[in-house]
């Protein structure tokens, strides 16, 4: 797993050990920000099932001014900060270690980009979707980036939300939610 392009184009990342964790394949994650390449820029990013971090250092990587990097997972946190330091990102990076409800009932930021990969059975992505909605905390322009299952079928949200393009790539399939300003 590497970063694909940007200031730390080609940096290896660390995985987690193990079946617990899914890191987002190399052709979702091409896809994925080819699809999002113009909004990235300046924007504070919240990548909230944070896993490997792969999605937020590589939104960093490719200009985002800030990563919020949110997993409840000890040892997915510990790998994350390691990829950041290896890249550089530290600086430019919060790292916590919560329940992802946890995190949204205390946020405090608004985010231009919120990246969405939770495990695909556990239907914490329709839960984080409503909660996201519920306390608006994305941005005027905002993306909220889903992947799932690709046959998974994903709610509307009300207001100034709005469900926009799905990509699919076999399994997988890349979800994009828009705020209006």
């Amino acid at each position: 797993m590497r970063v694909i392009t940007g200031t730390a184009r080609g940096r290896r990342l660390e995985e987690l050990p193990g079946l617990d964790t899914r890191p987002t394949t190399s052709k979702v994650k091409e896809g994925l920000f080819s699809a999002i390449q113009f909004d990235i820029e300046g924007r504070r990013v919240l990548d909230l099932f944070a896993g490997t971090g792969q999605l937020g250092i590589e939104a960093l990587s490719r200009g985002a001014a800030w990563c919020d990097f949110v997993d409840s997972s000890p040892a997915a946190m510990r790998i994350v900060r390691r990829n950041a330091e290896s890249c550089g990102f530290s600086g430019r990076a919060g790292f916590y270690q919560r329940d992802c409800s946890a995190f949204l009932d205390r946020a405090g930021e608004r985010y231009g980009l919120i990246f969405l990969d939770p495990p695909y059975a556990s239907g914490a992505l329709e839960k984080a979707l409503e909660r996201i909605a519920a306390i608006d905390i994305v941005a005027g322009n905002g993306i909220i980036v889903c992947e799932s299952p690709a046959e998974s079928t994903l709610p509307g949200l009300p207001g100034p939300y709005e469900k926009g393009r799905e990509y699919r790539y076999g399994k997988s399939k890349v979800t994009l939610y828009r705020r209006k300003a």
